[in-house]
């Protein structure tokens, strides 16, 4: 008998041990970032509109698609699962695929966030040391490497108690001091408030800003990915997408605001990240007290959607490997079912890529045009899941799901087709280049090139496959 015979057969199914809370908080810790709250704030009364934009074509589209994929086949994979249900092994290998990889470039952006943020807990000059940032950047990757290779439920704990500290009650606090702002008479900072300053400016100088609001709600299906460790998945995934699209919707909305009656826009502007707004937010309540306290909630926040992302895809592609379409290195698990080659090696990518994004400027430089691949890479995810959840209704018709999108097929196709259209254009926008690169098509070229260089692995890995790769296979065969 093989050694990855042995592994199968010795394997403990997975135990189900997450209910709607649980899951909820998978999908909060990976969505809800109070990084973009500054950001977002600039634009004043108009963030609604642009909230409600990305809400109506991507958030709520992606949390229907995602119940009833889910709750149809609630099998281990998540999205790969979903896709290959309608377009098979390349279709399934290229959306998880393309969804971890652009996670190896955007480790390093998260993680900076992480080291600069905790540096108000200390001391501030500390985030223009590159060696500090490094070292903090490291601890915290692999910190949380360690975390996910404890298993699903030592996760899920992580993330329910991280997300709240982090992410619900930093944003809670900002809501009520902007509440407190407002009733005290306290003059705000932005023009009375009027429907047609909710109304975003759509021109070409900020269509590049339209795909950003469409993705900014992306990782809305992480909780997909631990559906074989769900109670009753049928009916707790629903519910579990409601409750976070709520949360993440509101906690946003409002916290966004809250920064912007307070905030000048020209300072957030001078903003270089979200603890210099957070500083001014507190300074003018006369609370300076609260900075250091707050960037400590914050940087928990910043490790819990690190971990929600550094997990998910990786438990997906540990199914692909298992299916056998990669080799055997990759289906490796310890006794906790977490992917131990595939953590490794992604912490490993990711910790060059750090390395280099904070001692050569260069890389630094270079850097916006990685993450216009990390856009592509994302729409390329998102559009092949819209896609399955349509061909899958004439596919499979007759197939259980507890949870179906309501009005028959014109309800699949308009959330769908709605979803769809924002990720497309999204795509498309993506390539727009910046206005500091001097050309267009050698911009355009590059971002194309690599997001294929990042998206063909499947097909390669497809191309040479061995039946001895799956998972249980014999020598013989």
């Amino acid at each position: 008998m093989s050694e990855t015979t042995k592994e199968a057969t010795t394997a403990l199914p997975p135990k189900k041990i997450l209910g709607v809370f649980a899951l909820a908080m998978i999908n909060v810790a990976a969505v809800l970032s109070i990084r973009n709250f500054p950001s977002m704030a600039e634009y004043g009364w108009s963030s609604i509109g642009w909230y409600v934009i990305g809400t109506i074509l991507f958030l709520i589209p992606i949390s229907l698609a995602g119940a009833e994929l889910a709750t149809g086949w609630p099998v281990g994979g998540g999205i790969y699962a979903w896709v290959k249900q309608a377009f098979g092994d390349k279709g399934g290998f290229t959306a998880i695929f393309c969804e971890w990889s652009n996670n190896l470039v955007w480790f390093p952006t998260v993680l900076a966030f992480i080291a600069a943020t905790l540096a108000y807990a200390l001391t501030p000059t500390l985030a223009n040391n590159p060696h500090y940032m490094f070292v903090v950047m490291m601890a915290a990757f692999w910190g949380t490497t360690l975390i996910a290779l404890a298993g699903p439920e030592v996760t899920s704990r992580f993330s329910n108690i991280g997300v709240i500290l982090g992410g619900i009650i930093p944003s809670i606090l900002i809501i009520i001091l902007g509440v407190v702002w407002v009733l005290d008479g306290t003059k705000t900072v932005l023009p009375p408030f009027s429907l047609g300053a909710v109304l975003p400016t759509i021109n070409i100088s900020t269509l590049p800003f339209f795909a950003t609001i469409v993705l900014l709600f992306s990782g809305m299906e992480m909780a997909g990915f631990h559906a074989l460790s769900t109670r009753n998945p049928q009916k707790d995934y629903p519910k579990a997408m409601a409750f976070s699209a709520i949360i993440i919707f509101f906690c946003t909305v409002l916290a966004t605001l809250a920064i912007a009656f307070v905030i000048p826009a020209d300072k957030l502007n001078l903003a270089s990240g979200v603890m210099q707004a957070i500083q001014y937010f507190f300074v003018s309540f006369g609370l300076p007290g609260f900075v250091a306290p707050m960037a400590l909630l914050i940087t928990v926040g910043g490790i819990v959607s690190l971990a929600a992302w550094l997990i998910g895809p990786a438990q997906g592609l540990g199914v692909v490997a298992e299916d056998g379409n990669m080799p055997p290195l990759f289906n490796r698990t310890n006794r906790h079912g977490a992917p131990v080659a595939i953590l490794l090696i992604q912490a490993i990518i990711g910790s060059v890529i750090a390395l280099l994004y904070v001692f050569l400027p260069s890389v630094n430089a270079a850097y916006w045009l990685l993450s216009a691949v990390t856009t592509e890479l994302l729409a390329i995810v998102y559009l092949l899941v819209f896609a399955a959840l349509i061909k899958l209704r004439y596919s499979q018709p007759d197939a259980p799901r507890p949870f179906k999108i309501p009005g028959g097929m014109p309800g699949v196709w308009l959330v769908g087709g709605l979803g769809a259209f924002g990720v497309i254009f999204t795509f498309i926008v993506g390539l727009l280049p910046p206005a500091f690169y001097s050309s267009g098509p050698l911009y355009v070229g590059a971002v194309l090139f690599g997001t294929f260089v990042l998206a063909v692995p499947p097909l390669v890995f497809l191309k040479f496959r061995k039946p001895s790769w799956k998972k249980g296979a014999t020598e013989q065969e």
